[in-house]
């Protein structure tokens, strides 16, 4: 059985080793060992994924996510990184620290001198999730069937009265850039009601067909174990240019009690945890 602590070991010898970035081995044991933990025991589809790779062959099946204007907001938080690969983001951004920081998924496309202007210091709080002029960001809009009001955590996403609401999040990569003149974040995360509803009503409509399919939810804590929400996922294939400013100010504001990007889990290849796409 492969333990946690070979993956501790591998990582404390990349630190040793002056190395900011883990070796291959490490990201492949902790592959193994999501493989180990899931195996025949009835983890559905698993996500992120390759957005380009079609297959998957999961036996876990259930019912699509109503559209999100039928559901209620219940949390808005992104990735320091795309945590799916496809579309306009697909440049591999290495296999960071191990623990989902300084991995993931960049935007494929250049930006001028001008919109990569460095700050004075990265946004954020805290040692990881700090973000710089440049950064690709993966924006979950994370909704639930609950009648819930929207907040910190998934928790905001589940209640008391139901045992298994449906989950959708509405997906949107974003890279920031140092020009005042690009789109506001606080402007696309904003909450209001709309028909009863609690929605993010400025989630992008312009930023091509989004790509469905049946997942689970995602970050570093399920590198090696096996997610038990079953999430409908819908991620937009082209990526937008956000002031990185408007992104710090809303640090400052929100609901959410976001003040850093969260890590990456790592992109999940196996397709007995996978969900077919649909063509």
């Amino acid at each position: 059985m492969i333990q946690t602590s070979v993956f501790a070991l591998l990582a404390s010898t990349a630190i040793a080793n002056g190395t900011d970035e883990v070796p291959d081995d490490v990201i492949a044991a902790q592959r193994a060992a999501l493989a180990e933990t899931t195996a025949n025991v009835g983890f559905g589809p698993q996500a992120p994924r390759d957005l380009r790779t079609l297959e998957g062959e999961n036996l876990r099946v259930f019912s699509k996510a109503p559209a999100h204007t039928q559901m209620n907001l219940c949390n808005i938080h992104f990735h320091e990184g795309a945590e799916h690969a496809g579309g306009e983001f697909t440049t591999f951004l290495g296999n960071g620290d191990g623990e989902g920081f300084g991995t993931g998924f960049g935007y494929d496309g250049e930006l001028t001198e001008a919109e990569l202007r460095p700050l004075d210091t990265p946004i954020g709080k805290g040692e990881k999730g700090l973000l710089e002029s440049g950064d690709t960001i993966e924006v979950h809009y994370v909704h639930t069937t609950a009648q819930i009001e929207p907040g910190p955590t998934l928790g905001a996403c589940l209640d008391d009265e139901t045992g298994n609401p449906q989950l959708r999040v509405e997906t949107q990569v974003m890279v920031l850039v140092n020009d005042d003149a690009a789109l506001d974040f606080a402007e696309l995360a904003a909450v209001s009601q709309v028909n009863g509803y609690w929605q993010a009503p400025n989630i992008p409509t312009d930023t091509g067909t989004p790509i469905g399919y049946l997942g689970s939810t995602t970050g570093p804590s399920y590198n090696e174990q096996g997610s038990p929400f079953q999430v409908t996922w819908s991620v937009r294939p082209e990526v937008i240019k956000v002031s990185i400013a408007s992104l710090a100010a809303w640090y400052d504001n929100n609901i959410f009690e976001e003040d850093h990007a969260h890590g990456v889990r790592n992109l999940v290849l196996n397709r007995a945890l996978l969900a077919p796409i649909p063509n």
